[in-house]
């Protein structure tokens, strides 16, 4: 196990990071910064985009992007204890998903050409990297490869990502007293329930489709019709198609009650990260690994976005390059350390086969 590596690791886990705190989110950016600068000898510049501070190490317009992210799903406080190693696992917030995946990037850098790679690491991905990802659009325009440092799944490397959309949808009816004269009122509940039941109609199993109701609320108080009732949608398929026409189905759908109104935002967020963005790079990084004794690579299909779905409409992508461990969101989070330097390895190897 490389000691330096997880000590770097250590730092950057108890540096709690939740996305929706911008100030723990600059201060993780920060650190990343100084850990660089000792790593590689090199200034990485820390960028403000839409308010938001984002990681560059490496060239402006990189052949090779290598992509992380440092923000977290936990609530400072949340996990604990907030670091452990124990025979040979780590455990912390984010050590999995995926800051692992960065320390791991930082010490590929030493080893590649600035001049061709660039590390770039974003603080809002856990909630859909809305104002990165016109960056990472951009960025992947004009690069060979973008290899994702997202977490691996038993150690396989992502091939392809199902694409992700979400939606709101407000049902406004009328309150009235529920005893006294309930005909009076428009009841939003039942007209949301029903819109429940269509929803599910629409999932598609065959193409991955999957038209989830999530967060669901209604009324005000138990003896008062509900006058609105909100509802969250989670939506994801591995076909872009398929996401089309779940949108339309969704915008299309109307209350019953005829003076019930309802109103609809969100859509789709990430599109599938479909395989033919990745095979070649695939291929190669099986080819690469057998040439440094990595062993046998292999490769998994995954339901879970990232933002390396943004890039693989652009270019060539190879995901789930990051730790081996399981637990991402759980608090059974982990990173096995022995293979933090074997996976930067095969990391080093890919990146320079890809620009030299």
């Amino acid at each position: 196990m490389n000691s330096e590596m997880i000590s770097d690791l250590q730092a950057l886990v108890e540096c709690e990071s939740p996305t929706d705190d911008l100030l723990a989110c600059r201060k993780i950016v920060d650190l990343a910064a100084q850990i660089s600068k000792r790593v590689t000898g090199r200034d990485a510049a820390v960028l403000d985009i839409s308010g938001r501070p984002v990681f560059w190490l490496g060239n402006k317009n990189p052949q090779v992007v290598l992509l992380a992210h440092l923000d977290t799903v936990w609530p400072i406080g949340s996990f604990q204890p907030i670091w452990s190693l124990t025979d040979g696992l780590i455990r912390g917030p984010g050590c999995y998903d995926m800051k692992a995946g960065f320390i791991q990037a930082l010490y590929a850098m030493r080893d590649l050409d600035h001049e061709q790679v660039a590390l770039i690491a974003t603080t809002d991905e856990e909630t859909g990297s809305a104002t990165s990802r016109d960056l990472i659009i951009e960025v992947s325009k004009k690069a060979r490869a973008v290899l994702v440092l997202e977490s691996a799944i038993d150690g396989k490397v992502k091939v392809g990502r199902k694409g992700t959309s979400m939606y709101n949808i407000k049902v406004h009816g009328r309150a009235a007293h529920a005893g006294l004269e309930p005909e009076k009122g428009v009841n939003a509940t039942i007209e949301i329930a029903r819109i429940v039941n269509e929803l599910a109609r629409l999932e598609d199993l065959t193409h991955g489709t999957t038209v989830v109701p999530t967060l669901l609320s209604s009324g005000t108080t138990t003896n008062t019709v509900p006058a609105l009732a909100s509802l969250d949608i989670d939506s994801r398929s591995f076909s872009i198609a398929e996401m089309e026409r779940v949108r339309t189905a969704i915008y299309s759908m109307q209350p019953e009650h005829p003076e019930a109104r309802i109103e609809i935002t969100g859509g789709i967020n990430r599109p599938p990260l479909e395989e033919g963005a990745t095979r070649e790079i695939f291929n190669l990084a099986r080819k690469v690994a057998s040439e440094i004794g990595f062993g046998e690579l292999q490769s998994a299909v995954v339901g879970g976005a990232s933002d390396g779905n943004f890039a693989g409409i652009h270019t060539q992508v190879l995901d789930g390059l990051g730790a081996v461990g399981s637990g991402a969101h759980a608090l059974s989070e982990n990173v096995q350390a022995d293979q933090l330097q074997p996976r930067t390895q095969l990391l080093v190897a890919l990146a320079k086969a890809l620009y030299e």
